[in-house]
């Protein structure tokens, strides 16, 4: 069985960051492939604006052209992939590495659900709560195993309360995974740090770091998946996970069609 894992690239949901999808009819295609074609060349476009067409509705077969979908969106909208890129100019000493250097060998693994659904809303995930997890569902941890956090997040999705109400994930969390070979996490929440309300309150009172889980991205190189869904529907253990990013270049995040094979 194959249990979709990801979140949709949704103008109409809410975000942070603008999303459009310009959304070209089969009928509209007529005028786009028109204005197009014709505006290579300025006599082209000189006729265009005269009403000179290439192409005409009776050409085609139930006066339709092709549908023509064009995505404005950053890469961290939808289900997708961080990687050192993203975290800073450095990693472990050395220049980051960009979201189409992702190694495809650690996308597609043996992965492991862990219940931390009753973590609250501005509490961290720690190195204790994953212990206390794997202990309950009597599994170890192997090296470039696929560790997905389950908290529920995912059901507040489109809403204002997805970038509201999650917890974040400390370091030493992370630390607990990479010293077990782990090189692939993920979350169903819009980020792995707490909600940016709670960071800036205290980044402004206290004094306290912005995006301590990011940054720990330069001191060690890790890479983390952020959107998931459905993560109620997957066992314990004893699935694959496949996360391959799409291929765009020189980015610090890619969206990627995550799926588990129960």
């Amino acid at each position: 069985m194959i249990i979709d894992l990801s979140l949709p690239i949704d103008e109409k949901a809410f975000e942070v960051h603008h999303v459009d999808i310009e959304r070209i009819s089969h009928k509209a295609g007529i005028e786009k492939f028109n204005r197009v074609i014709m505006a290579k060349t300025l006599s082209g476009k000189i006729k265009y604006l005269l009403g000179k067409r290439i192409l005409k509705k009776e050409d085609l077969p139930d006066e339709e052209f092709l549908s023509l979908e064009i995505v404005h969106s950053p890469v961290h909208i939808g289900t997708h992939l961080d990687y050192s890129f993203h975290y800073g100019s450095l990693s472990e000493g050395r220049p980051s590495k960009t979201a189409e250097e992702i190694p495809l060998e650690w996308c597609y693994s043996n992965a492991v659900k862990l219940n931390l659904t009753h973590k609250k809303n501005n509490e961290t995930i720690t190195a204790s709560d994953l212990e206390e997890q794997l202990k309950k569902i009597n599994y170890s941890l192997k090296p470039l195993d696929i560790v997905l956090f389950h908290t529920g997040s995912d059901k507040l999705y489109g809403s204002p309360k997805y970038f509201l109400e999650y917890p974040g994930v400390d370091i030493s969390a992370i630390d607990y995974l990479l010293d077990r070979g782990i090189k692939i996490f993920g979350v169903d929440t819009m980020g792995i740090d707490r909600p940016y309300r709670f960071m800036l309150k205290e980044f402004l009172e206290e004094k306290k770091p912005l995006y301590p889980a990011h940054f720990y991205g330069r001191k060690r190189e890790f890479i983390h998946i952020e959107r998931l869904a459905n993560l109620q529907a997957l066992p314990d253990y004893g699935f694959k996970i496949a996360c391959f990013p799409v291929k765009i270049k020189q980015t610090g995040a890619a969206w990627a069609r995550v799926v588990a094979f129960v």
